[in-house]
């Protein structure tokens, strides 16, 4: 029997050849807190029933981890429409994030089908059924769905560039998923489904965060989800499938324009509302990477001055405190996301003295020599407001001294609702990552990997310091563009095939690239000067 090598955390190990990621697993399982889900052999996500055939570098997940956790929201979401296929003879549309979970619309549901349903999956988990992954032809995939009459799997393989494609199958089941499932149901161990209304319900389940399973209905954020997808259902746009075929048929142009309108227009609605309350004097804005914060605030400021209201600019980052006082974090180096890091005391009685009229002596951080420089003053006219923009805007901590009346404040992101088919949803940190990497890109010269590397620390800091205070705010402004996906894969695409093997980001990189596989491109000639999606393609209006 011929041996092979392999390369697991700097140790060699010697195998027979063609023994699977699973049987090695079971070697290397006690360095996990949960069980293996799914491996990697040379940066390319393999489930486990993969053999190793050469000598090959190999990495293990659990579902603590992204690519495990990503794994098990698959075999869940399976799970979960194969009980209701067999339970309810229904299927399930999923929509979009909320809380740590998945918001899912079906046809008709109560509290009672819905504990049926999950006694079903609980049996499906508890028989620990296997999940093959079976390759095959693309135009037999497509006749399949079209024999059972799944009209939005057959009008997304249309689509589709690869000539193959992986089917899953569970039982009688098949499905298309663009990402991998478990070999089996039994790695599926924690979960729960909340009823929302008498068409929907949330799917939650461990993230890579926390292990606890508790939903918070977010409100506003739940509506602005429900608002945007409704328009789009408006347009007949409910996939990736239908935006391809505008794609295709030569009417994206419209679909681009009418995009453009409907945001504008809720950022014009916004404006009117803070102009005619004479008491709002701050407006705080945040959000998280790649929300578009930029354009907006500059956008927002344009349609404060046609209502006839000037604004002027206060930096949360000037107010950073001097090196000296900067807090640290365990490994030694300083905490500059911190809100501790901020000289809040400072930023607060500048606040107030701008809120009665003052005019004061404003700083500008230096941030070679570590301390502020005070060269600048500033003050607030009666019909002016002050836009504070930032990391910490939305903590009531950073203005605890002005009282609430005098403050306005706007949550921002671009809240994806277009999903691959009613199977596979676009995560919006997915289409926030696209946009980061076209942006850093373009305006630092970093290459796909350097963003994918950061990635990580971005999405903590946004955990810790932006999303535990979306609820207290004003509004919530979405971001998205209904057609930017299309855009965003002409820039993207070069930029991810440059991930080479080698690369440890190598599998987020084909992650994505597999996603948009899925997508037709769209030029972006067409798309206006003064667009959110300029902030990240080049070309605004406000650069």
């Amino acid at each position: 029997m011929l041996t092979i090598s392999i390369l697991y955390n700097n140790k060699k190990y010697l195998y027979n050849k063609g023994t699977t990621l699973l049987e090695i697993s079971n070697y290397f399982q006690k360095d996990f807190k949960d069980r293996i889900i799914v491996g990697e052999i040379n940066g390319v996500i393999k489930d486990l029933n993969t053999p190793v055939l050469t000598n090959s570098v190999i990495k293990f997940y659990d579902k603590n981890s992204v690519e495990g956790n990503k794994v098990y929201e698959n075999g869940l979401v399976f799970i979960l429409i194969k009980a209701f296929l067999e339970e309810l003879q229904q299927d399930i549309r999923i929509m979009h994030s909320i809380d740590k979970g998945i918001y899912i619309k079906t046809k008709l549901i109560n509290k009672q089908l819905l504990d049926r349903v999950k006694r079903k999956m609980d049996d499906i988990i508890k028989n620990d059924l296997p999940i093959d992954k079976i390759l095959i032809n693309k135009l037999d995939a497509i006749n399949y769905f079209s024999r059972i009459k799944v009209d939005d799997k057959v009008k997304l393989l249309k689509y589709n560039t690869n000539s193959n494609i992986n089917l899953y199958r569970l039982e009688n089941l098949y499905d298309y998923f663009f990402f991998n499932l478990p070999i089996s149901t039994g790695y599926i161990n924690s979960y729960k489904l909340n009823l929302i209304d008498s068409e929907s319900f949330v799917l939650s389940f461990p993230s890579i965060y926390t292990d606890k399973i508790t939903y918070k209905h977010h409100e506003k954020l739940f509506q602005e989800f429900i608002n945007y997808s409704n328009w789009c259902e408006k347009l007949s746009i409910r996939s990736v499938s239908d935006l391809n075929e505008k794609i295709s048929t030569g009417k994206i142009d419209d679909y681009i324009l009418l995009s453009e309108m409907y945001q504008n227009n809720k950022l014009m609605e916004i404006a009117k509302t803070i102009s005619e309350n004479k008491k709002i004097k701050v407006v705080l804005i945040s959000g998280p990477s790649a929300s578009g914060k930029t354009t907006s605030s500059k956008k927002l400021r344009l349609y404060l001055k046609g209502f006839g209201i000037n604004t002027k600019s206060l930096s949360i980052d000037d107010y950073f405190k001097d090196r000296d006082k900067t807090p640290k974090k365990e490994d030694g180096t300083y905490d500059f996301e911190s809100i501790n890091a901020i000289d809040i005391s400072l930023f607060n009685k500048h606040l107030t003295k701008l809120l009665s009229g003052q005019r004061i002596k404003i700083p500008t951080f230096d941030f070679i020599k570590g301390s502020k420089v005070y060269n600048n003053y500033l003050e607030i006219g009666e019909n002016e407001v002050l836009i504070i923009e930032g990391l910490h805007a939305l903590n009531n901590e950073l203005t605890k001294d002005i009282d609430k009346k005098n403050k306005f404040k706007i949550y921002l992101s671009p809240l994806t609702v277009l999903n691959l088919d009613k199977h596979n949803r676009i995560k919006t940190t997915d289409n926030r990552l696209l946009r980061r990497i076209v942006r850093d890109n373009k305006t630092r010269g970093y290459n796909a990997s350097q963003v994918l590397n950061i990635w990580k620390n971005v999405r903590e800091g946004e955990e810790e310091n932006i999303f535990p205070y979306q609820d207290d705010v004003d509004v919530i402004f979405n971001t998205t563009l209904l057609y930017e996906i299309g855009v965003l894969k002409t820039y993207v695409e070069p930029l991810l095939y440059l991930v080479q093997e080698k690369d440890e980001f190598y599998k987020d990189a084909i992650r994505l690239l597999n996603l948009l596989k899925n997508v037709l491109p769209i030029p972006s000639e067409n798309i206006p000067k003064d667009s959110i999606l300029r902030e990240f393609i080049g070309g605004s209006y406000f650069e």
